[in-house]
């Protein structure tokens, strides 16, 4: 004869199971997140819903949710690549998520003058792409296509970015020179992004911070339907970037 099992035990411990799953999965793998702000426009458009990749800088107490203080630095660590797109914990709290693009590496020199920005001492390639309109606002921005040198990964790295204007309050900066252990991250929105060319906040980003790498958007809806209007989706949904790698 068999014992008949089920009820609330085994319902509870369903869910424990199904949380701890959920978690490692979130810890070691991917993490989802989303767009709230239009700082890196047009690669990343608000409203975009997105993976990050847990492995590819290795693990810190940040891979962790709530960033519990159990060790400090990177478990498997490498640097990101130069060029990646990567979410980071703000510096001065070590809580809000932050997603820009790596723009320095440790011991690069960083500089904006007139708008271009440069690398090393050398201008960094940007091409006229004409204008460019953000979705609600209405008021037309030039876009242009960024070559990075590359990294560790091969080749040059290209990748849109767009300019208000090339005198604004981060177009004219001092040369920065990006500290051992940290990176230097950038919005493509150049003028509507506070990233570490603002030493006050964002400033300089410790490895120790990184999240993980943005890798491809799984979701994307623009704001023409409440999040309540299941019936509107469809035609508020970004249908052309479900499922897009982020370069």
């Amino acid at each position: 004869m068999t014992k008949k099992t089920g009820g609330w035990a085994e319902s509870i411990k369903t869910v424990v199971y199904a949380g701890l799953i959920a978690i490692g999965v979130r810890t070691v793998a991917f993490e989802p997140f989303n767009i709230p702000s239009g700082s890196m426009i047009p690669t990343l458009l608000v409203g975009d819903y997105l993976f990050v990749s847990k492995y590819a800088y290795g693990y810190s107490r940040h891979s962790m949710p709530f960033s519990p203080a159990l060790f400090d630095g990177r478990l498997f660590g490498s640097l990101p690549a130069r060029g990646d797109v990567a979410v980071f914990k703000y510096p001065r709290d070590n809580s809000t998520d932050y997603i820009k693009r790596i723009i320095g590496l440790p011991g690069d020199r960083i500089q904006m003058r007139g708008g271009r920005l440069f690398l090393n001492g050398q201008e960094v390639p940007r091409e006229s792409l004409g204008l460019y309109t953000v979705e609600g606002d209405g008021q037309p921005m030039r876009r242009y296509r960024e070559t990075l040198p590359g990294s560790t990964t091969p080749g040059p790295v290209r990748h849109e970015i767009l300019e208000a204007t090339d005198d604004g309050p981060y177009d004219n900066t001092p040369e920065f020179v990006v500290p051992p252990n940290h990176v230097f991250a950038m919005g493509d929105n150049r003028d509507n992004s506070l990233d570490s060319r603002e030493m006050n906040a964002v400033g300089f980003v410790p490895v120790e911070n990184l999240v993980g790498r943005a890798e491809f958007l799984f979701f994307s809806k623009d704001n023409s339907s409440a999040w309540w209007a299941v019936w509107d989706w469809p035609f508020s949904i970004r249908w052309n970037r479900l499922f897009t790698a982020v370069k």
